[in-house]
């Protein structure tokens, strides 16, 4: 297991069940750039953080089973399943919030991270939206 492979473990571990944002931004370079579906390109370690902060705090108690893991270079690349129940608020791109739904989720997803001298240079995260908004009943009936 290389170094890649260490990090996005440890950033996994630090963002399920009991997360730690702590440890979490200590595993992002300063100037590390993110992808999220929901808002696009993030730049620098505070701001992935607080994308990372609004997921955390709707979907508190979140679990992580991972399906694949691959490591090539220094990138790790992850596909799994996200589940969990929203118990907290929503923070939508537009910055309003929405009251949890109190409703469960499970949703499958890849992320990859590249990784230089031991931090995360460049994230990229993908999973189906509509999946998600379906699941916490935020779609509008067909």
């Amino acid at each position: 297991m290389g170094e890649a492979r260490t990090v996005m473990d440890r950033l996994t571990e630090a963002l399920t069940t009991n997360p730690d944002l702590s440890v979490a931004a200590d595993l992002y370079a300063e100037d590390a750039v993110a992808y999220f579906p929901d808002v696009g390109e993030v730049r620098g370690r505070e701001a992935i953080i607080e994308q990372w902060r609004a997921m955390t705090e709707s979907i508190p108690e979140a679990t992580y089973t991972p399906l694949n893991r691959y490591e090539i270079g220094d990138t790790a690349i992850d596909e799994g399943s996200f589940s969990g129940k929203n118990t907290g608020p929503i923070l939508l791109p537009t910055g309003e919030t929405l009251p949890p739904t109190g409703k469960e989720v499970s949703i499958q997803g890849i992320d990859l991270a590249t990784v230089k001298d031991g931090r995360i240079v460049s994230y990229r995260l993908y999973f189906d939206q509509m999946q998600f908004l379906d699941q916490l009943g935020l779609l509008p009936e067909a």
